[in-house]
């Protein structure tokens, strides 16, 4: 029996995806449930599974390719058994399968895409990556091989560029140097250097990502508003319990706990950071989801902590990591990504020390958090050094003044400066 590969509903708002990479090829065995393709949403990059076990007969859609909810992208057979790639399951070539895969275990979309370009057959690259995956960079070096190997050795009638190829600049042996023009300034010029381009298109999560910022920008007026944070108190009770902490709940205390529920109190106070805009009305909710931006191998996720007002430490801890490590994984669900009233997101791991993160619409505020320096500060008239962190909160001046921004930014730099506060919930 035939049965037939279909783009899942993915969400209310998703209508289509992108296809990333095939974990199987034409005429291998599949089992039941076994994940068979990648598709990267707007949102997230989700595994499509085998409804039955069987033999993957066609693909229709290659890595790198779009395809709309409900679109058929592949078949399975569920009576053939596995067969070779010169010879389909079926024991017919289907005029819709693809020619035979390449002999290493998988080929990375963005390999497919670099030998799609330049038109070249994945079996003549050598996979490096582990597992035999064939990797970008084996990718680039087949197209080097196959550019030289098909070079003329005649001129050839000049012709204009085609920017959806990648090739390197053709290395010649430099003119003589009395025949070399007058170097200009500003102009750097270096024998054998490589000026070639790559054009990769964008992936969904990308663009969507790009789109939204260019949103925020155009639909709401946004300000942010800054604040230094010492973080002498949260590092030592960190140095003090931080080791009890992991013992007793299996995680590591970090600082992102106490922002965050530092972050729920200062909502609960100032409802309208909380807030959004729907229509002409002003929607406040009674709730605190709060999105945690996390940077993952494909682009910016926000994944949700829903009723955050009702977590302790060590569930939004447990939680946070749970999150991290699914996000790099790439296996967050959708539902996990959507809503939201309110984001934190920490650039200081990367050694940001000041920003102005964006709104994630239709939110109305984001809290932007830095790296941690040590700084001269006068405490009781003295000059001290103490570890200092800048805060930064972005928020839709249309439905929050800047009173209450201040304000709000001012309980959270309270709230975490004397953690006890935020212990008690005071």
């Amino acid at each position: 029996m035939i049965v037939k590969l279909e783009v899942p509903s993915l969400g209310e708002s998703i209508t289509e995806v992108e296809i990333g990479n095939w974990h199987k090829s034409v005429g291998e065995a599949v089992a039941r449930d076994e994940a068979v393709v990648e598709l990267e949403s707007e949102k997230a990059t989700v595994e499509l599974p085998a409804p039955q076990a069987g033999t993957l007969r066609a693909i229709f859609k290659q890595s790198g390719q779009p395809a709309m909810v409900g679109e058929v992208i592949g078949e399975l057979d569920t009576e053939a058994r596995a067969a070779t790639a010169a010879h389909p399951a079926g024991g017919s070539e289907s005029a819709e399968a693809p020619p035979a895969p390449a002999p290493s275990g998988h080929v990375m979309p963005a390999a497919q895409r670099v030998l799609a370009q330049a038109g070249v057959d994945a079996a003549q690259a050598t996979p490096t990556g582990p597992g035999g995956r064939l990797l970008k960079e084996d990718a680039e070096r087949a197209v080097r091989t196959f550019v030289d190997a098909e070079a003329p050795t005649a001129p050839m009638e000049p012709r204009g560029p085609d920017p959806a190829v990648v090739r390197p600049v053709p290395q010649t042996a430099p003119p003589a140097r009395a025949a070399l023009a007058p170097v200009q300034p500003g102009v750097v010029r270096g024998e054998g250097a490589n000026r070639g381009e790559r054009v990769v298109r964008m992936s969904v999560m990308r663009r969507t990502i790009a789109a939204r910022l260019v949103e925020a920008h155009h639909s709401a007026a946004l300000l942010t508003t800054f604040n230094e944070v010492d973080m002498t108190e949260v590092i030592a009770l960190r140095r003090e319990l931080g080791e009890a902490f992991r013992e007793r709940h299996g995680v590591k205390l970090g600082f992102m706990s106490f922002f965050v529920t530092a972050t729920v109190a200062a909502l609960q106070k100032i409802p309208e950071v909380n807030a959004a805009i729907r229509d002409e009305n002003m929607v406040f909710h009674d709730y605190c989801d709060i999105g945690i931006a996390i940077g993952s191998g494909k682009g910016l996720v926000v994944p949700v902590l829903r009723n955050a007002e009702t977590m302790t430490f060590a569930e939004i801890e447990l939680s946070i990591a749970d999150l991290a490590a699914r996000a790099k994984a790439g296996t967050l669900s959708i539902e996990e990504l959507q809503g939201g009233t309110f984001t934190i997101s920490n650039g200081g791991i990367y050694g940001s020390l000041l920003s102005t993160p964006i709104v994630n619409p239709p939110q109305s505020g984001i809290l932007g958090l830095h790296a941690i320096s040590d700084r001269a500060v006068p405490r009781d008239g003295q000059v001290v050094i103490r570890p200092i962190m800048n805060v930064a909160l972005t928020y839709d001046h249309r439905i929050i003044d800047g009173r209450e921004a201040v304000t709000f930014l001012k309980a959270v730099k309270e709230s975490v400066e004397n953690p006890s506060r935020v212990l008690l919930g005071i």
